[in-house]
């Protein structure tokens, strides 16, 4: 496989069960093969996409100064602003090439599980940017608990297995602006090889050249959606919970061509996490004699903060 494959939600959403199997069947075979795939039909018009890039630009051309006062110390950059290099994958020591933002959960009805959460950080500066981030928020989370039905579906689940475990769940929203590049980089990258944490990662701005998955025979393939489709994969915690059945596929973020170096890259995923308390050991169903299981049995919660700390985010 060369590409990554392109499916359609208006297909699940149809009345048409046969279009519904359809969608069903096609993600659940790119997620075995390659673990992404390029998705329409989602919930985004482009009016709020075209206002959520502007704010995000507004705030990233903020003067330093200004962006360093909504970093948050002690929550291992959960929410407000994380600083250019701050950010490392797992297993390297050069910091990754970008700063960004994180929008969190807004609770509804769970006072208990809304103080366990960080609060969101609201900028002062920029009167728009956090109820278009919310209003993204919402679109994501959204698309996103429609694909996980479609996913239970194909691992032999009842269809809203998920819908409990993700509503007010600890999914990120990540507006990232990669700097133009100043100077050769030493030895790193704007992203660096990585799998995500996450149930599933829905991502804005994939439109063009820069990102890249790495196929079964550890060929790296560029992941370019169209402008009316998102990039979704499969993250480390649905792979671990269908014991690797639907793959958490390997991705970076190059350094464009030299000639590219003066531009800035924006993108925006959304990772869709659980609730801390779901369980992630293997599925029965996804475990027999020619797949024996994996992965030993662990909360998100937990597997979470092992990952933090991993990338240095958690001391």
């Amino acid at each position: 496989m060369q590409n990554i494959p392109s499916v359609d939600l208006r297909d699940f959403l149809s009345d048409d069960p046969v279009r519904k199997q359809k969608f069903v069947n096609e993600i659940g075979k790119a997620y075995e093969e390659i673990g992404f795939v390029a998705l329409k039909g989602h919930f985004l018009d482009d009016q709020l996409v075209g206002n959520l890039y502007e704010e995000v630009k507004n705030f990233f051309n903020l003067p330093l100064e200004t962006k360093e006062k909504y970093e948050v110390p002690g929550i291992g950059g959960q929410r407000g602003y994380v600083a250019f290099g701050k950010e490392s994958a797992k297993g390297r020591k050069e910091g990754d090439l970008k700063e960004f933002w994180h929008f969190g959960q807004y609770v509804e009805n769970n006072p208990e599980l809304e103080a366990s959460y960080p609060a969101n950080v609201t900028v002062e500066e920029l009167p728009n940017f956090n109820a278009i981030g919310k209003e993204t928020y919402k679109m994501l989370e959204k698309t996103g608990v429609y694909v996980l039905r479609a996913l239970a579906l194909f691992l032999g689940l009842d269809e809203f297995y998920f819908d409990n475990f993700v509503k007010n769940g600890n999914s990120i929203l990540r507006p990232i602006h990669y700097p133009p590049i100043k100077e050769e980089p030493k030895n790193a990258v704007r992203a660096a090889a990585h799998g995500d944490i996450n149930l599933i990662t829905l991502l804005m701005g994939a439109q063009g050249k820069g990102l890249q998955v790495q196929n079964h025979n550890g060929e790296w393939i560029d992941a370019i959606a169209a402008d009316d489709e998102l990039v979704i994969n499969v993250g480390d915690m649905l792979s671990r919970h269908s014991n690797n059945r639907l793959k958490s596929t390997i991705h970076q973020v190059v350094n464009p061509p030299r000639e590219l170096w003066g531009t800035s890259r924006y993108s925006i995923p959304f990772f869709m996490h659980p609730v801390s308390t779901m369980p992630l050991n293997c599925l029965e169903n996804c475990v027999d004699d020619e797949n024996p299981k994996l992965y030993e049995d662990i909360t998100s919660g937990e597997f979470l903060h092992q990952r933090l700390v991993e990338l240095g985010l958690i001391k």
